[in-house]
Formats: C-alpha cells, sequence, structure tokens
C-alpha cells in the first residue's frame, strides 16, 4: 500500500509559477498511475492532470493544458506538476491519487477510479 504526500504548494501572483511534488513511500510509484486533483472552496473536486506508470500517456484539463506539465520520475519515487502562467482561478488544495493498474498506459480521470490519496497542498494565486 501506498502513501502519498504533496508538498511545492504556496502563495504567488498571478502569472507565477509553482512546482507541486507528490512523494510516494511503502511502495514502488512505477507500480501506479497517479493523478493530480484540486478543489476550490464550496467547488467540487475537480481533475487536473495524469500520468501512466510508463509515462508516456498524460491526460489534462482543458482548463491547465499547456500551462501545467506533469511528469515522473520513478527512481525517485516521485510525480511532480510544474504549473505555469497561474491564475486566481488555480487557487484550491491541490491533491495526488494514485492507483495500481495492470496496464502500463492506464490513466484515469475521474476520482473514483483512484485508491490513494495523499493530504493536500494549499495553492493560493493573488491577482
Amino acid at each position: 500500500q501506498v502513501q502519498l504526500v504533496e508538498s511545492g504548494g504556496g502563495l504567488v501572483q498571478a502569472g507565477g509559477s509553482l512546482r507541486l511534488s507528490c512523494a510516494a513511500s511503502g511502495s514502488t510509484v512505477s507500480a501506479y498511475a497517479v493523478g493530480w486533483f484540486r478543489q476550490a472552496p464550496g467547488k467540487e473536486k475537480e481533475f487536473v492532470a495524469t500520468i501512466s506508470r510508463s509515462g508516456y500517456t498524460t491526460y489534462y484539463a482543458d482548463s491547465v493544458k499547456g500551462r501545467f506539465t506533469i511528469s515522473r520520475d520513478n527512481a525517485k519515487n516521485t510525480v511532480t506538476l510544474q504549473m505555469n502562467i497561474l491564475k486566481p482561478e488555480d487557487t484550491a488544495v491541490y491533491y495526488c491519487a494514485a492507483v495500481a493498474p495492470r496496464l502500463y498506459g492506464y490513466t484515469a480521470r475521474r476520482a473514483e477510479d483512484y485508491d490513494y490519496w495523499g493530504p493536500g497542498t494549499q495553492v493560493t494565486v493573488s491577482s
């Protein structure tokens, strides 16, 4: 069973960048497809990005496409979300999540498809 911890959140001005990390322990992250989700106050949790076990397949929400990049370093047991050109509407608690699929190319964009979650990290973008 894998444990996930996010880091890298903080306060940034609009147009700035942040790099979120999802560190895995208890199991190797290479066995998991990993996704990032976010939840703003009063809103439902929404999909941000996902990456397959192999790292070759990624998907992004339309709202972040072209600004965010998800990547993984299986040797370091981490998955990273690079966030550029941040907007106030990106303000939310960001969560990483993992699921252990059999297929290397599997990805998931629904929160209910993931089995393991980190506690989240706050990202605040000021205007």
